[in-house]
């Protein structure tokens, strides 16, 4: 049976242990249940640095945070998750609003984002942390999810490029990275990073999606500069601007 598991307990290492933490770009609370017209997914696409800041800048998203899943230690620190020996991934928590922005939407940035023929790495950053990974809520989550693979596969086939190495799993545990990784790339002194290496190889219809975003919305990313969010500014796109 698929369902929400966001850790009852909040699972928070000691600096986010008793608190809720709002969301340094959104205003939102990073640990908000979905609401009634909301649904979460997880995205792994190497560094959770660059990759959360990709997501929070979509309309519709209400709110993002970064962690880890997938593993098999209880309450990882990121010390421990970076040694490989947890078997967690770092990734994305992404809640959105169903009637303003699809999964679809969310799954073409997932995949244009980052390369994810790239087992166990991404660009210069290698190990099981970093591998490409969607871990979902629901059975029509995955059920998409696999849609639009098998979608990417037959662009990057015709491309001249390899298998994807992505996993797609029903969510397990999810814990809560340390307060100073949430939207590291927003705050004060950061050090700009992304390890993302994206193929250039755009995401387009698919079985079962429902693109909601204007397509003008995906101007505001350019995949074949390099670090190509890291160059873009920390505030989400205006919808209405881009309609």
């Amino acid at each position: 049976m698929f369902q929400s598991w966001l850790n009852p307990n909040k699972s928070y290492k000691d600096s986010l242990k008793g608190s809720s933490i709002s969301h340094y770009v959104l205003g939102s609370i990073i640990d908000k249940s979905p609401g009634e017209n909301e649904e979460e997914i997880f995205f792994g696409c190497g560094c959770f640095w660059g990759a959360e800041k990709g997501f929070w800048k979509l309309p519709g998203v209400t709110t993002t945070a970064v962690g880890y899943l997938g593993g098999t230690v209880e309450n990882p620190g990121y010390r421990q998750v970076c040694s490989g020996r947890t078997g967690h991934a770092e990734v994305v928590r992404v809640v959105w609003d169903k009637s303003k922005i699809d999964i679809s939407d969310l799954l073409k940035m997932f995949w244009e984002c980052h390369d994810p023929t790239q087992l166990n790495r991404q660009g210069n950053d290698s190990g099981t942390q970093y591998r490409s990974a969607i871990f979902t809520t629901t059975s029509q989550q995955n059920e998409i999810a696999l849609n639009s693979l098998h979608a990417y596969q037959k662009l990057l086939t015709e491309n001249g490029l390899g298998e994807i190495k992505t996993q797609i799993e029903t969510t397990k545990t999810f814990y809560y990275a340390e307060e100073y990784h949430q939207q590291y790339l927003a705050k004060p002194g950061s050090r700009p990073y992304c390890s993302a290496m994206p193929t250039n190889i755009s995401l387009n219809n698919f079985k079962s999606s429902n693109y909601k975003l204007s397509p003008s919305i995906w101007d505001n990313f350019n995949w074949e500069e390099k670090h190509c969010v890291l160059r873009s500014t920390n505030s989400p796109i205006d919808a209405q601007n881009n309609e």
